[in-house]
């Protein structure tokens, strides 16, 4: 499987992953490991800080992906197959495509960078 396929796979197994978290036959173990995945993943904190050329992402290219297949591997084959199978169906009514729920995150950024700007030249 080459790099664009595992990138089209992992759009469909985020949403997938969601799903199954709320499910009641999903495991509490994949419900902690998700959880760990969705902190580190938003987490400022990275074992590489962002900001060193290339070798700042790579940490977020393999660790977050390995991560998230540890976490589907606890969660039982059917129970995730069924959440894949209707997350494809959400992705395909295009509900995921809603631009106003980045506001608030917008919001928060453009106030972050006003607050630097501000601390800078005053």
């Amino acid at each position: 499987m080459n790099l664009k396929e595992r990138a089209l796979k992992l759009k469909t197994d985020i949403p997938a992953l969601f799903l199954a978290l709320k499910s009641s036959e999903t495991p509490i173990i994949a419900k902690i490991f998700a959880g760990l995945t969705i902190l580190y993943a938003l987490s400022p904190v990275d074992l590489i800080p962002d900001f060193i050329p290339v070798l700042g992402y790579v940490d977020d290219i393999i660790l977050l992906p390995a991560l998230i297949s540890l976490t589907i591997k606890f969660i039982p084959k059917e129970t995730y197959e069924k959440c894949r199978i209707e997350a494809q169906n959400i992705s395909q009514k295009n509900l995921a495509r809603k631009w106003y729920y980045a506001l608030p995150i917008l919001t928060i950024w453009l106030l972050i960078l006003w607050l630097i700007i501000k601390a800078i030249f005053i």
